[in-house]
């Protein structure tokens, strides 16, 4: 899907940008800019889709998303709902790779820095202790200031490029260009519909109503834009709903099935399979045992 360009608002006096967010939700614009993001969910869970990968959120998860790299967190349908009891809170690091003057990358101390930037194309999760120490690092960097603040964010590069807890989450890296406003308008409003309803039995007539074109057009247009058919796309965003009810322990495989938007149980398992490359079974069991 072609994500929506987003120019960052540039900070006086700042040569980047760092924010501790307190807010109902994410939003839903799928999007992509210049500058790279480190992302620290402290609270919240959904849906997150960078690049070619949809996957679940959670609290306590740490992201960093190369420059360019198309991206969105999906909260659950309960941060839409105006309840105080469901905020989102996060810390984000947004920065340009030569935020702090091209010299620095082109020290020969600082060859890990351009690898690691390098890497972020294809996003990176940060895990094990690597993520304990970065998080401790990213709540320092926002309260600091001056020279204080491009301290913190060298040393976080620094803790990452050194790491071997990252875990690559694109499988392709894809940059896009600019797109016009009718494409992300439209987009976004496949995108937001598909969550809302992907529990029913959403036909390519009225998805492709809401793309107000054709089912013909919209097939080959959808294609174009994201790579996979739109039946793909409900398929990948039934499954991640489905791993979220299987970590949470509360209901039957056979009843999660149904609650995703899978008519059958067989079918729920065959592209179960197929996208995560585990039985539900399988994938809970590693799930709570890694827990």
């Amino acid at each position: 899907m072609k994500p929506l360009y987003r120019k960052l608002p540039a900070e006086l006096e700042s040569s980047f940008s760092a924010r501790h967010d307190i807010m109902p939700n994410f939003g839903n614009v799928w999007h992509y800019h210049a500058e790279l993001e480190l992302h620290y969910t402290i609270r919240g869970e959904g849906i997150r889709f960078i690049g070619d990968n949809i996957s679940q959120f959670a609290a306590d998860e740490i992201i960093l998303v190369g420059e360019k790299l198309s991206h969105a967190w999906r909260c659950k349908d309960e941060y839409f709902q105006n309840n105080p009891d469901y905020n989102i809170e996060a810390i984000v690091l947004q920065f340009l790779p030569d935020c702090m003057g091209k010299q620095l990358l082109q020290l020969p101390e600082s060859y890990l820095i351009p690898r690691l930037f390098e890497k972020a194309k294809s996003g990176l999760l940060i895990k094990g202790e690597t993520r304990r120490l970065v998080a401790q690092l990213m709540h320092d960097c926002v309260n600091e200031t001056g020279l204080g603040r491009v301290i913190s964010l060298l040393q976080i590069l620094k803790t990452i490029a050194e790491s071997d807890e990252c875990e690559t989450i694109v499988k392709t890296q894809t940059t896009f260009h600019q797109s016009n406003e009718a494409d992300n308008i439209r987009l976004n409003n496949i995108f937001n519909y598909t969550h809302t309803h992907y529990r029913n039995d959403i036909t390519l007539e009225e998805v492709a109503n809401i793309a107000n074109l054709s089912i013909t057009s919209f097939c080959r247009y959808f294609k174009m834009m994201t790579r996979k058919t739109y039946y793909d796309f409900l398929v990948e965003i039934r499954i991640s709903h489905a791993c979220r009810l299987l970590v949470e322990n509360k209901m039957p495989t056979e009843v999660i099935c149904f609650e995703c938007g899978f008519n059958n149980v067989s079918n729920f398992y065959r592209h179960f399979k197929k996208v995560m490359g585990l039985t539900p079974l399988e994938y809970k069991k590693r799930y709570l045992n890694r827990n």
